[in-house]
């Protein structure tokens, strides 16, 4: 009897703070800087710690805290040069983005870094910059149709010699993309990433995406959202995309040092900023039919880390987020995508000490799973 493959260990990704504010909408400090030279040295920190993938965000108009930013693809592809295995993701928006446009800067820059470009394409929450650059703004689930046209339309142009497609949102006739992505058995095309909690965007991710982030989840958050969009992969005749979930890590020698800084965080939010941040994402919630959108259920504490990061419980001694990581993985997490309050200090810290105990507990997960007598021992990591 064949032995079933061995699961591949928990991977992890970091938010670019390449928006000014840090992730937290706070005015506790934050020695963390929006900066290329500052990102420049956390990229190159990251991936010498643990640190597989990287997500570059984007606003387009200052807000929420939020005042200043670098544009996301082309900070990534900064990112990619100034790093060596590092894969940077830049998130774009359909509707300010053409996919054949969008389509031939990924190819040069897959090209440019050895094939480690990937894209995350936002269907939008913030109707402000839609509406300031004279854009239509789209109904809720239209956005998600548009945004699986735009996925479809991306993935034939970086694939097919003559890109075709006739939808509602794109037509793409005859393109012909050269040179095209660094292309791979193991990888034809740059990874596509999705996010979003929706109905719609659960449904579209089991559809066409490579993977699929949440928002910030507790167990039972996440093992709802893994069945859904599974199913819809079922139902599609896919693989079921890989799974990212949304984590701000608070890692300090003991849980009371850990517990204060979340604390003095919330006790501290701008006020003004994240309520002016919450009355305009969640009206992307309350627009869906069954109003299960992003930040429809976020209290006040939530939304100080605009993706409900805290909810996630990555906050504690590095025993106790090694552990819960350990847990998340279980139940199908396959990508953590972390934010820090001061990121090259906590980025280092977390690949010291975090990083080795959460491959410890993967490495005796194994052996208990291949030797069930095993299974009585003590931890390593509970021991200490």
């Amino acid at each position: 009897m064949s032995e079933s493959p061995t699961p591949p260990p928990a991977r992890f990704a970091y938010w670019v703070p390449n928006v000014s504010g840090g992730l937290v909408t706070s005015t506790i400090e934050q020695r963390t800087d929006w900066g290329y030279e500052y990102n420049r040295e956390l990229a190159v920190l990251a991936e010498n710690n643990g640190f597989e993938y990287a997500l570059s965000q984007v606003r387009y108009m200052a807000s929420y805290g939020a005042e200043y930013q670098h544009e996301s693809t082309g900070f990534s592809l900064a990112l990619l040069l100034a790093t060596e295995r590092l894969k940077v993701i830049a998130a774009v928006h359909p509707g300010l983005w053409h996919p054949g446009v969008l389509a031939k800067f990924g190819a040069t820059a897959d090209q440019l870094s050895g094939g480690r470009f990937a894209v995350n394409v936002v269907s939008g929450w913030f109707k402000g910059e839609f509406t300031a650059l004279g854009e239509p703004w789209l109904e809720h689930d239209e956005r998600y149709r548009r945004a699986e046209e735009f996925i479809r339309a991306l993935r034939s142009i970086w694939t097919a010699d003559h890109a075709e497609l006739a939808g509602d949102f794109y037509r793409i006739r005859d393109f012909s993309l050269k040179p095209k992505p660094l292309n791979t058995a193991a990888r034809p095309h740059p990874e596509i990433f999705q996010g979003g909690n929706s109905t719609a965007a659960r449904a579209m991710a089991g559809r066409v995406s490579d993977w699929y982030f949440s928002n910030g989840k507790d167990f039972d958050g996440v093992t709802e959202q893994l069945r859904d969009v599974r199913a819809s992969a079922a139902a599609a005749g896919r693989i079921a995309p890989g799974f990212g979930l949304n984590g701000f890590l608070i890692a300090r020698d003991t849980e009371a040092e850990a517990r204060e800084v979340l604390r003095e965080i919330v006790a501290k939010a701008d006020t003004e900023a994240v309520h002016g941040f919450g009355a305009a994402v969640k009206q992307a919630g309350q627009s869906t039919a069954d109003r299960t959108g992003m930040w429809q259920d976020s209290s006040f504490e939530d939304l100080v880390q605009y993706n409900d990061g805290f909810r996630t419980a990555l906050i504690g001694t590095p025993e106790q987020i090694a552990e819960r990581i350990v847990a998340y993985k279980r139940l199908g997490v396959d990508l953590f995508l972390l934010g820090f309050l001061h990121y090259l200090e906590e980025v280092e810290y977390f690949g010291k000490r975090v990083l080795p105990l959460v491959r410890e507990l993967e490495a005796q997960q194994e052996t208990r799973a291949a030797d069930p007598a095993a299974a009585g021992r003590v931890p390593a990591a509970a021991r200490h």
